[in-house]
């Protein structure tokens, strides 16, 4: 097989930008295409430590994050938890986190266009990319440009409003080291306060199929206040998260003859949580991967072997997750109690937020500990019967000084 040394990327968000980088670090034609190059963008921008080990560059930059320490919990009860991150998450605003990858590319070596491809032909030589202002030719073509862009169109069949969540809120200014999460009755989603580096993304999301943005961002405005927020100086966003079900992420195409998609276009995003940014990075470097071995075809195949497995069990208990029962209560209320009474769940919930514990092996992991879990909730219940958390205060400030 000759090589493939032209490559197109559609899409300079984290996933192109990624790709275009280690492809280009490696001697290939590089050429990116985006019409708005580094952006920013309402949710996101949380990188967790199982990210921020596999790609150090990412700690290191010397760039403007915020590093959170504790997590805030709030169930649709109102009982709400606090405790210690002892992996604490990188948040990074999407510009910039978006503009340190294309600058990375840009450094290996590929051309940044900024500018929209508008049309993608197939030829016996290769592709032809049209845009605005000319034609490009490449030898193979990677899209990266968003699951509901009009260019997926073109290689794979258009996902159904039930895979998809619709985020919405606000840029308001202010700063801290907490991030706070809160669910409410009957949505499947979530209210969210990420603290960046000069302003806080307030958010929530919820399944398209459920409710308007309309609903959510007055869900959210009634909430704000709880957290001691303000709309003065906010700025209002919406955005489109993809959230495949089982059977689409089983069955949609991501790849094919001279073609491979990566991140949200191709739906990589965890069902639950909306998280995408480890998945967009990783099938990015899969497909980079398979691209310098020369063997494209293998990209799927990797794909299936390393994360779609966790993207297909967190679209399988996404909605018991938020709708279901457990020990006869609610998933969620039962989740921030045993967090609230319990040090082994605590440990459990930890794991989760730092991405070191997947939901592979989550429910056996659960039940293997439910005995000690049971005990010290019940112990907790007994000597602390009002439900204030006994949790000692150096716990809930262990490391947050460390923010390397």
């Amino acid at each position: 097989m000759s090589t493939l040394q032209r490559i197109a990327v559609l899409g300079g968000g984290p996933a192109g930008a990624f790709t275009a980088a280690g492809l280009a670090s490696a001697g290939r034609e590089v050429l990116l295409f985006d019409e708005k190059m580094a952006w920013e963008k309402p949710c996101g921008g949380g990188l967790t430590d199982k990210a921020l080990a596999r790609w150090r560059f990412l700690r290191d930059a010397q760039v403007e994050r915020n590093w959170v320490s504790d997590c805030d919990l709030i169930a649709p009860s109102g009982r709400r938890v606090r405790f210690a991150l002892d992996r604490h998450i990188a948040i990074f605003s999407r510009l910039t986190l978006n503009g340190l990858l294309l600058e990375r590319a840009r450094g290996a070596g590929a051309k940044l266009h900024c500018e929209r491809a508008l049309r993608i032909d197939q030829n016996a030589g290769g592709w032809s990319i049209q845009t605005a202002r000319g034609t490009y030719a490449a030898d193979f073509v990677v899209i990266a440009a968003g699951a509901r862009n009009s260019l997926r169109r073109r290689f794979a069949a258009p996902l159904g409003p039930e895979n998809f969540m619709v985020a919405a809120g606000y840029y308001i200014p202010g700063n801290q080291h907490t991030v706070q999460i809160k669910f409410l009755k009957g949505l499947h989603g979530y209210i969210w306060i990420f603290p960046r580096a000069d302003h806080f993304s307030a958010g929530i999301c919820g399944r398209m199929q459920g409710k308007s943005t309309a609903e959510l961002r007055r869900l959210l405005e009634e909430s704000l206040p709880e957290f001691g927020l303000k709309l003065d100086g906010a700025s209002f966003y919406a955005h489109i998260i993809p959230s495949l079900t089982p059977d689409a992420l089983r069955n949609s195409s991501f790849a094919g003859d001279g073609w491979g998609m990566i991140g949200d276009a191709a739906g990589f995003v965890d069902a639950i949580t909306g998280e995408g940014l480890y998945y967009a990075l990783r099938s990015a470097e899969l497909l980079t991967n398979a691209l310098l071995a020369n063997a494209p075809e293998e990209y799927p195949a990797l794909a299936k072997s390393d994360f779609l497995p966790e993207l297909e069990r967190a679209a399988r208990i996404a909605g018991r997750f938020y709708g279901g029962e457990w020990m006869a209560g609610s998933v969620l209320e039962r989740m921030i109690q045993l967090t609230q009474r319990s040090s082994r769940f605590r440990e459990i919930m930890r794991d989760l937020f730092s991405g070191s514990q997947e939901y592979l092996d989550l429910r056996e992991r659960v039940y293997n500990s439910l005995p000690r879990i049971v005990m010290e909730a019940v112990v907790s219940a007994v000597s602390n019967p009002f439900g204030k958390p006994r949790v000692p205060k150096v716990e809930l400030l262990a490391g947050a000084g460390n923010r390397t």
